[in-house]
């Protein structure tokens, strides 16, 4: 057998033959390439938060950074509060669970438990959050917890000291951590407490700014936040008990430099209150968890999370905390304000991008909606997709194994950087006009959230922003999805007679005692108000008694304009059910395309006006086109549609538009004429006289295009 001969290694690779090419060579280049296409219109992108995107990102970018270029787990915490990354502990698979009885909670979440998720994370419903007895007025969308009994079933056979909790209570957490520890002293378990780890959390400013008032005084649920912190120092240190929630400012269409800067200005807000009840200030970050929805624009929402490490580090310092208080703890979610109702299986892919922007900009915690998230409540299907799309991320995708991925790039470190300036500046401002609270009862919060909730829906409106399978690419076979068989009313009544059986099976008199020892124990020592809570609950009180004593007859001293949810695409769903709702009384609403010419010449203009009016899920007329005039008015008159769409191309126009508007108003005078494609200036009056009435092409408005068209059907009676 012949010898191989050894291969010639390859020569050493280097770029010495390429010239450097400088910026202006390349702007120089790319202007060529627009063809007289302005170089600032096509090629930078203005975003929601007035930052504008390069085209091309260089070295010089990152040379007047806020923060230099540091290694992750460094004191400015820009790259990861561990310098090891995800590498020791993967972010928190934190699958949320949001049935309404504790049972059926209950078993949701061993199901998530044993599928990958490793962290609690239970919704509560309003009725629960708010500490209010179940009413008509709340839907079922949401754990119901009231009573000792409610927390046995729903915690049976789970070990709270292996995995971390997340639970948002409202507006105090005092309520429900007194709940979920007397289930722990009842089974005589004190000492578990001091094991558990997570956060049950309360935001009262948060849950000001979402619901516009509060059930009792600000000053009183500060106390009680003190208080709550007091306790877990003592009891439970692993245990955080203030959740600021970004998410009231996300979903009311807020920019990602507002949501940041909003979350920490109320950081800023709880940390001078507790300052004053005398915590100092590193016990009071180690409490503080923060929560950010993802939105879809994915190096912004890297560089918000990002940023909010940096911007959380620096605000602690300013308040002499140390190096180990300034790591934020950053919880994140997929974000409700994209989620559609039609089309829901692209939620899919929305959540998986979002989801993999929180990762790279390094989330502790993650929380991946359901596809079918605003529709219905969860089926064993949807909670699998979107569990899956973490343990994917984790194990077959390998995200766990780069430490700060975004590090370094000359895109993201200049985002991040911008974001952060641009944060920082907004949050002085707030705390010019007096602080968050100040900024929320001027209104000046909520206007500012408003102009760019109106700018997102305007350009959606138009189209620029486009939203897959609601105003682009409407999938109009698509079959709804079943809701929710559950009666509400039957689940209500189900724990309305829960609650009134176990309070007949309680001592009135113990707990009476109980109850009225609360308020006697704020003023003693730290721990001995949340002992009072305790013992009211394992004496039958359920959470609304107990806010009700800690309200102690007094109500809310702020009312603010609330910062209403949103999902971004609700109008456009609204429009579509209309239609729909429309064609099941009195049959379809019929566009007809009067293409004209050869195929080739038509066909595009015909495909984008049928994808115009489905949107609307109108039902629309298609043909191969017509080479007469009187052809098409005939067949267009014919079909029963109420509207005509002229479809041809922009050289054939001036000839044909004319005498084929004036046929089709003269045989048909009820009927709308469209014409496709937007018309050269010198023409538009013409073909408006002749009988077109509207036009539609790539900027125009689409909803109120399609919204006109459905008063003319009389879809509005």
């Amino acid at each position: 057998m012949e010898e191989r001969e050894n291969p010639k290694p390859f020569p050493a690779v280097t770029f010495d033959e390429f010239s450097p090419t400088s910026y202006e060579e390349w702007r120089k280049e790319a202007e060529a390439a627009l063809k007289g296409a302005p170089f600032e219109r096509r090629l930078l992108t203005r975003t929601y938060e007035d930052i504008t995107l390069e085209p091309i990102y260089r070295m010089e970018d990152i040379e007047n950074l806020t923060e230099p270029l540091t290694l992750p787990g460094t004191p400015d915490y820009l790259r990861g509060t561990d310098r090891r990354g995800y590498m020791d502990r993967p972010w928190s698979i934190a699958q949320a669970i949001d049935e309404y009885l504790p049972e059926e909670a209950n078993k949701a979440v061993r199901k998530e438990l044993s599928g990958g998720s490793n962290s609690i994370h239970l919704v509560l419903n309003q009725s629960t959050r708010d500490c209010v007895e179940s009413s008509d007025r709340y839907d079922t969308r949401g754990l119901s917890l009231a009573t000792l009994k409610d927390v046995d079933d729903l915690l049976n056979d789970l070990d709270l000291t292996t995995y971390p909790i997340h639970l948002f209570t409202g507006a105090s957490s005092a309520p429900m951590l007194g709940l979920m520890s007397a289930r722990a002293v009842a089974q005589g378990k004190r000492d578990s407490l001091r094991s558990r780890q997570g956060c049950i959390g309360a935001d009262p400013i948060g849950t000001l700014a979402g619901s516009g008032h509060l059930s009792c005084p600000m000053d009183e649920l500060m106390d009680e936040m003190a208080l709550s912190i007091q306790w877990s120092r003592k009891s439970a240190p692993e245990l955080k008990t203030v959740l600021i929630r970004g998410d009231v400012y996300h979903d009311g269409g807020a920019n990602c430099v507002q949501e940041l800067a909003c979350s920490m200005a109320t950081g800023i807000a709880y940390i001078r209150a507790m300052v004053i009840r005398g915590i100092d200030v590193d016990h009071i970050a180690s409490q503080i968890r923060f929560s950010f929805p993802v939105g879809a624009n994915f190096f912004m929402e890297i560089a918000k999370l990002r940023a909010a490490r940096m911007f959380w580090s620096r605000i602690v310092r300013s308040f002499g905390g140390k190096d180990e208080s300034a790591k934020i703890d950053l919880f994140a979610s997929t974000s409700r304000f994209t989620q559609t109702v039609y089309d829901p299986y692209v939620n899919v892919l929305r959540g998986t991008t979002q989801a993999f922007s929180a990762v790279i900009g390094g989330a502790d915690s993650l929380w991946v909606r359901r596809f079918d998230d605003p529709i219905r409540t969860g089926t064993e299907q949807s909670r699998r997709i979107s569990r899956n799309i973490q343990v994917l991320l984790q194990n077959e995708f390998n995200l766990r194994q780069p430490i700060d991925p975004a590090g370094g790039s000359w895109y993201v470190e200049k985002l991040t950087d911008q974001v952060y300036r641009k944060s920082w500046e907004y949050m002085q401002e707030i705390e010019r006009s007096g602080g968050i609270l100040e900024a929320l009862r001027s209104g000046k919060v909520q206007d500012n959230v408003a102009g760019v909730l109106k700018s997102r829906l305007e350009k959606l409106d138009r189209r620029s922003d486009r939203s897959v399978g609601t105003n682009a690419y409407a999938n109009v076979t698509e079959k709804p999805l079943d809701e929710s068989p559950r009666s509400d009313r039957d689940v209500r009544s189900v724990r309305k007679k829960a609650i009134s059986e176990y309070r007949e099976l309680t001592d009135e008199l113990h707990r009476e005692k109980t109850l009225s020892a609360i308020l006697d124990s704020i003023g003693g020592e730290p721990g001995a108000f949340m002992k009072a809570l305790i013992e009211a609950f394992m004496a039958g009180a359920t959470l609304s008694e107990i806010r009700h004593i800690l309200d102690d007859g007094f109500q809310g001293d702020i009312r603010v304009r609330p910062i209403a949810p949103h999902r971004w695409t609700e109008k456009f769903e609204k429009l579509r059910r209309r239609t729909e709702d429309f064609a099941i009384r009195k049959g379809g609403f019929k566009i007809f395309l009067a293409g004209m010419g050869p195929l080739k010449q038509h066909k595009a203009r015909s495909d984008f006006s049928a994808s115009f009016m489905e949107v609307a899920n109108f039902e629309v007329i298609r043909n191969d086109g017509f080479d007469t005039i009187e052809e098409a008015v005939r067949t267009a008159s014919e079909s029963g549609a109420a509207v005509t769409v002229i479809c041809s191309s922009d050289e054939s126009y001036p000839d044909l538009v004319p005498p084929l508007a004036k046929a089709l108003k003269e045989n048909r005078p009820e009927m709308k004429v469209l014409l496709a494609g937007a018309p050269a200036p010198e023409f538009k009056e013409i073909y408006e006289n002749s009988g077109v009435d509207d036009f539609i092409h790539v900027r125009a408005n689409c909803f109120e295009i399609l919204e006109s068209l459905q008063r003319t059907g009389g879809m509005f009676q």
